[in-house]
């Protein structure tokens, strides 16, 4: 009688032991999933933050040297530059408030779908794209860029070194932008300061070289 108790026992330690190691090992991959971050919850209004001041701030630069390349007056670069920032702004705005529109429909329209189908009970409203929030944003992010280029330039009489300043202040402005953008985004910090920053630089030679040529060539009075 004592015999089959014996293997009886045996028996239970035996299954025991690989139920505890299998609950451990679940554990442990399991663990990840808490620490981990997902960096494409912020896309969309990372985008249109870091989209808005960039475009501020490389179009009004670039305008504003355009101008400068032909005409020392101050007034007038400050006119452009301003300008710029106004008619920059607004289409930034209009712009991003007709393309969230549009995804925004197409979301609803997903939804009613879901809907029919027995997917889903009820819309969240919650999830949607707000157009009006978008528009909001990017054409604040437009002006914070545009700004930087006018105030550089503002308080500076001589004229070389005014333009000077214009590209030496985008061009720290822009490292600033790519190195939050990457930070915020998850991405490699060098390679997005590296992109901003050779972006805009072709942009203001580009503008400044094309706008110095055509009004030499042409003996320009602005």
């Amino acid at each position: 009688m004592v015999a089959p108790h014996v293997l009886q026992l045996s028996s239970l330690n035996i299954i025991e032991i690989p139920i505890q190691v299998i609950d451990t090992e679940e554990d442990k991959t399991r663990e990840p999933d808490v620490v981990e971050f997902d960096y494409s919850q912020r896309g969309q209004w990372l985008r249109a933050a870091v989209l808005g001041a960039n475009d501020g701030l490389v179009s009004v630069a670039s305008l504003m040297m355009g101008v400068g390349s032909v005409k020392q007056d101050v007034k007038a670069m400050i006119i452009v530059g301003f300008a710029g920032l106004v008619a920059g702004a607004c289409s930034m705005a209009i712009g991003e408030f007709v393309s969230v529109s549009t995804q925004r429909d197409v979301e609803i329209a997903q939804m009613k779908r879901e809907k029919r189908m027995g997917l889903s009970e009820s819309g969240n409203d919650e999830k949607l794209s707000n157009p009006a929030q978008a528009a909001g944003a990017s054409a604040l992010a437009f002006a914070v860029g545009a700004v930087l280029p006018l105030l550089a330039a503002a308080f500076i009489r001589q004229h070389k070194v005014r333009v000077a300043a214009v590209a030496a202040v985008a061009s720290v402005a822009l490292l600033v932008f790519g190195v939050v953008g990457a930070l915020l985004g998850g991405t490699p910090v060098a390679k997005s300061s590296a992109r901003v920053l050779v972006g805009g630089w072709m942009a203001m030679g580009t503008t400044f070289g094309l706008t110095k040529m055509i009004g030499s060539a042409h003996d320009m009075q602005i």
